[in-house]
């Protein structure tokens, strides 16, 4: 079916108080296990490349998104193409030609008054080009290897006030929130502050991202969705099944060179892990055609 906007998907999810999945794709095999797996789940889905991807590519949104976008319209659900975490002003500038519907936009790093100036510039100018724009306040942490903030430290968690504020004076269509989660985690014991979520969705009237989620429980997951998340970043359990599966394949096979043989692995491996975690979120599913 044809491509489907990011916002439009958030949207119909928010009116069923349920969140849709957004899978990072590094690499071809991921946007196909990313689909086949919301196929199987009869779900809506984010393909989402990083900025972290791009730079991967060498730099080179565009054959990738091309890609993820074929694929995405080739599925039988409806599957979204999002640009994420760009820091890189000349990135976001760029998605709007690769076939992007939405981006993130992370300044979250600067100083507040920084953060709120440049994400309200980047607003303006996807807006002007009809795409919807998501931001971040507070810092998740964990991105490019660096630690997850402590729990504690100044401007690691969204204070609701300020997100209202931040909201309001930028005109973000999401925003991401720090609530306990990092990025990059290979265990599944992060804990959700639900009481601050609470908190963000009575204050800010913009849907609700989660990143890191790979690094929570499905009861923490569903319980986040409950809570007023409606956006549910995963990547890190992406690469923990692909990794697993194609090392599985290679200690079985240590002679084989065919990279078809063990990349088929690590993708239906991916496949199975979307379809499993996309079970545990409320999101509005729709029957495969």
């Amino acid at each position: 079916m044809p491509i489907a906007a990011t916002g439009d998907l958030i949207a119909e999810a928010a009116a069923q108080h349920g969140a849709v999945a957004a899978f990072n794709v590094i690499t071809l095999e991921h946007a196909e296990a990313v689909a086949e797996g919301a196929e199987a789940a009869g779900s809506p889905v984010i393909l989402q490349i990083s900025e972290n991807a791009v730079a991967y590519h060498r730099g080179r949104p565009r054959p990738l998104a091309r890609a993820a976008a074929e694929i995405a319209d080739q599925a039988s659900v409806p599957v979204s193409l999002h640009l994420d975490h760009v820091q890189s002003t000349e990135l976001l500038h760029r998605a709007a030609d690769c076939g992007f519907s939405s981006a993130m936009f992370d300044a979250a790093r600067l100083p507040y008054a920084e953060n709120l100036a440049a994400t309200r510039a980047a607003v303006v100018w996807a807006h002007e080009r009809g795409l919807w724009l998501e931001a971040e306040l507070g810092q998740v942490g964990g991105k490019n290897g660096e630690p997850a903030l402590d729990a504690h430290a100044p401007g690691a968690r969204t204070d609701p006030e300020e997100a209202r504020s931040f909201v309001a004076a930028t005109g973000v269509d999401a925003l991401a929130v720090a609530v306990g989660t990092s990025h990059a985690m290979t265990s599944r014991d992060a804990v959700i502050d639900h009481a601050l979520l609470r908190g963000l969705r009575t204050a800010v009237p913009v849907p609700l991202v989660l990143h890191g989620s790979s690094g929570a429980s499905d009861e923490e997951l569903a319980r986040a969705v409950a809570g007023g998340i409606r956006k549910v970043n995963i990547g890190t359990a992406l690469n923990i099944a692909m990794t697993g599966a194609i090392r599985e394949r290679l200690a079985q096979d240590d002679r084989g060179v065919d990279p078809r043989r063990y990349l088929a692995d690590g993708r239906d491996a991916m496949a199975r892990t979307v379809a499993r975690m996309i079970a545990v979120l409320p999101s509005g599913r729709v029957q495969a055609a």
